[in-house]
């Protein structure tokens, strides 16, 4: 048996160690034929190793898909569909996307799985909560690594970033994030998600001139998506169900104590 001989020249060659395994399984009618299908499944492989890598690097909360979204429920731009913002031409065309609305209307769930089908075709894409990389920033600027930080989101094509102006910033993390989104301008697609309108955006980085400039930048070829509902967590939990009622035996004793 050749086992050994073929993982040592697999490692060699830096081919998966399985394919050793995958030569035993393999048939073809001739040479060239099982050449390409020992070949066609280390491709795969690979493909497959990549996803996983760029889903798990990426910083999601959690995988969320397209499935259970409900697209009936937010407002669209006129030039925009759900079949063509799931295409992600957006990331090709290099446009922002802006997320707009009350707290859990869907804003994180629909940019989590614009970003899980972006890492599916390859893409890498990086998820932060804004507080959390506002303050990775700072902190790489008082350590001297800031470089560092950069270059590791530079590997993105695509920034999510979420909750953005639901918690006071620190300024500094605030101003490296401006300089670094006036960096990657018309280079990369942001996705924002948030629950402040633009002229509230001063409160984040506490600049009128820097806040302007970067909804100037993020809106130059952006997608404005709106989310209009009503808090789908607090809709869809048991807690709201006990409240209702609770609420409706409230009702009917008050009617009662007025008759």
């Amino acid at each position: 048996m050749l086992d050994e001989e073929i993982t040592a020249c697999c490692k060699k060659l830096k081919l998966s160690s399985n394919l050793a395994e995958i030569a035993q399984t393999t048939e073809g009618k001739y040479h060239q034929e099982y050449l390409y299908k020992i070949l066609s499944c280390e491709l795969e492989n690979r493909d497959k190793s990549r996803i996983s890598k760029l889903l798990n690097t990426a910083g999601f909360y959690s995988l969320k898909t397209f499935d259970k979204f409900r697209f009936d429920e937010v407002t669209l731009p006129a030039d925009l569909t759900p079949e063509k913002l799931k295409s992600l031409d957006f990331i090709r065309e290099k446009k922002n996307i802006i997320m707009y609305g009350r707290t859990g209307t869907g804003k994180t769930m629909l940019s989590t799985a614009l970003g899980v089908a972006a890492c599916q075709k390859g893409i890498p894409v990086k998820f932060y909560r804004t507080a959390a990389l506002i303050n990775q920033l700072a902190e790489a600027k008082n350590a001297g690594t800031l470089g560092i930080l950069t270059k590791k989101l530079n590997k993105a094509s695509v920034i999510i970033l979420d909750e953005w102006g639901y918690v006071p910033y620190d300024r500094t993390g605030a101003q490296l994030l401006f300089d670094y989104l006036s960096e990657i301008h018309e280079q990369k697609s942001v996705i924002l998600n948030t629950n402040l309108e633009f002229s509230r955006w001063v409160n984040v980085l506490y600049d009128e001139q820097m806040t302007a400039a970067l909804v100037g930048r993020l809106m130059h070829h952006c997608h404005l998506i709106l989310f209009p509902g009503e808090n789908n967590r607090l809709r869809e939990s048991s807690i709201n169900e006990l409240y209702s009622s609770m609420s409706s035996v409230d009702k009917t004793k008050v009617c009662s104590d007025k008759i």
